[in-house]
């Protein structure tokens, strides 16, 4: 060991003597206090998603937030296409008051257009206000990840943050772009957000939905949500998040197939639309002839005229409806593809909103919902209602939603 002189060791004494009184010790700031944020409202969209699915194991944390909130099954809006239903989750309106009829449709006041999922031409959009666009005119910020429609400029407005549809944005990157939207400031920070997922969807078209790779889509937004719930408490965000789906699924092949061309002659019409349900038009002067061979009884499906179409479907004021409409039996497939071409196994959506198999998800977890509540069956038309409450905008006018019907959903 190194001693050290007398006359340095009083020296080095005297100093740590000064260095230690409490006069000489910097006071330690406080602890910045965390900051207390107010609640977000997040409308979460599931494509495909079907009630049940909740039941096959391998949802711990929806499953979990579904026990702890509220959950029901939801009623699709016909037809029950992603499109349509996804624009009533956001207006209160059914497909038929809203404009968007169909994945795929007509409006004979533009002939010779057509509207498909790529579409963006707001008069296609017009006829109803969604959420986000009642949100900014009411000075609640939004921001929209995906959400069919939420890209587009309708009566001049728009989210104020928003993103174009791209399938190669995954789930994560779906769900990190909400996050970091959310760690702005509070001045700047969106109040109402929306997020969509595709991935079950896709499952249960290409494999049905009873095949173990929809359930591993399933499994797979499960632990997204989970992501998202870490990251919304690591923000210490609160949030009242709405789960919802668009229609549900039922598996389709070959053997239940109904060759439309058998039915009509191929000469007297044209589709707009194929498969659970046929949206159809005559060709010039044989409408009579359509007539005839479509609105006879046939075993698998029922066809009607625009005006006859039947009122539990709410469906065929609107002129973009077309003029003839064949729905078929659920699993049933109607198709003028040639016979010779095999349908591809699978599953599909479309069918009559009052089938089993076509029922959503709905599922509500927050600060501000009421707990462990089992929401009696619903339409989805009450789903809009329910955000605008939450998110603290004015009730709506000309809807088709009622604010009563998932009013015991909240909480205060």
């Amino acid at each position: 060991m190194r001693w050290i002189r007398p006359m340095a060791a009083a020296a080095c004494a005297a100093l740590l003597y000064a260095c230690t009184t409490p006069a000489a010790i910097a006071p330690v700031p406080p602890a910045p206090a965390a900051e207390v944020r107010a609640p977000v409202t997040i409308l979460i969209g599931i494509d495909g998603f079907r009630p049940d699915y909740l039941d096959r194991g391998v949802t711990p944390v929806l499953s979990k937030l579904a026990a702890e909130g509220a959950r029901g099954t939801m009623r699709a809006s016909f037809p029950t296409k992603t499109f349509p239903n996804f624009y009533t989750l956001v207006t209160g309106k059914r497909p038929d008051r809203h404009g968007i009829v169909a994945n795929r449709f007509e409006d004979p006041a533009r002939p010779g257009e057509v509207f498909t999922m790529r579409s963006e031409q707001p008069y296609w959009w017009d006829q109803g206000e969604p959420v986000w666009n009642a949100a900014e005119k009411a000075g609640v910020q939004s921001a929209v990840m995906f959400w069919p429609g939420s890209g587009i400029e309708i009566g001049g407005t728009r989210p104020h943050d928003w993103q174009a549809f791209g399938m190669a944005v995954n789930g994560r990157q779906r769900v990190d772009s909400i996050i970091d939207w959310l760690r702005r400031p509070t001045a700047t920070r969106p109040k109402l957000l929306g997020l969509y997922f595709d991935t079950i969807d896709t499952a249960g078209h290409h494999f049905g939905p009873d095949a173990p790779e929809t359930t591993a889509a399933v499994a797979e937004i499960d632990a997204l949500i989970g992501r998202l719930t870490s990251e919304l408490a690591g923000l210490n965000q609160p949030a009242n998040l709405v789960f919802v789906a668009d229609h549900g699924m039922a598996a389709v092949d070959e053997s239940r197939r109904i060759q439309l061309d058998t039915v009509a002659a191929a000469s007297d019409f044209r589709t707009i639309e194929e498969g659970p349900y046929a949206a159809i038009e005559p060709l010039p002067g044989r409408e009579a002839a359509l007539a005839a061979a479509l609105l006879k009884p046939h075993p698998n499906m029922s066809c009607w005229r625009r005006a006859d179409i039947p009122a539990h479907l709410h469906y065929g004021r609107n002129p973009r409806v077309s003029s003839f409409l064949c729905l078929a039996k659920v699993g049933w497939t109607i198709t003028t593809r040639p016979a010779a071409e095999p349908l591809r196994p699978g599953g599909a959506h479309g069918w009559d909103p009052a089938a089993p198999e076509m029922a959503a998800l709905f599922v509500a977890h927050g600060p501000d919902i009421t707990r462990g509540m089992t929401v009696p069956a619903f339409d989805n038309v009450h789903v809009a209602p329910l955000i605008r409450r939450l998110a603290g905008l004015p009730e709506a006018k000309d809807i088709d939603g009622d604010p009563a019907v998932l009013a015991p959903v909240i909480a205060r």
